[in-house]
């Protein structure tokens, strides 16, 4: 028997979703607008672009595959149901994901 070899596909995730690093920007902005006397300069963000998060499209559960940006429900249900993926390319030759989305995630 022939067994389909199937790897971990994974898609970027940007990490800038997480609401507890937009939160620290923003508290560190209104405390360096304090500090400067209300001279209304914008501060420098001391968070620096984190790396982006991974998301594996063949193990990934529904709501994990909904972090990504521009899937819903019927694109999470989608991906589920077309597994296994032998490469991220393959949600769109198989239709699974309009070519505009998955530029968006790759």
């Amino acid at each position: 028997m022939h067994q389909r070899a199937v790897g971990l596909l994974l898609i970027a995730l940007p990490f800038a979703l997480a609401s507890g690093a937009l939160a620290a920007t923003q508290a560190h902005g209104a405390s360096a607008a304090s500090a400067d006397g209300g001279s209304g300069r914008a501060a420098k963000p001391a968070v620096a672009a984190a790396p982006a998060a991974l998301v594996d499209i063949n193990r990934a559960n529904r709501s994990q595959l909904k972090t990504l940006p521009g899937i819903g429900d019927a694109e999470a249900d989608k991906i589920v149901a077309g597994r296994p993926y032998l490469s991220k390319a393959d949600l769109v030759t198989t239709k699974v994901l309009p070519a505009g989305i998955y530029l968006s995630i790759k």
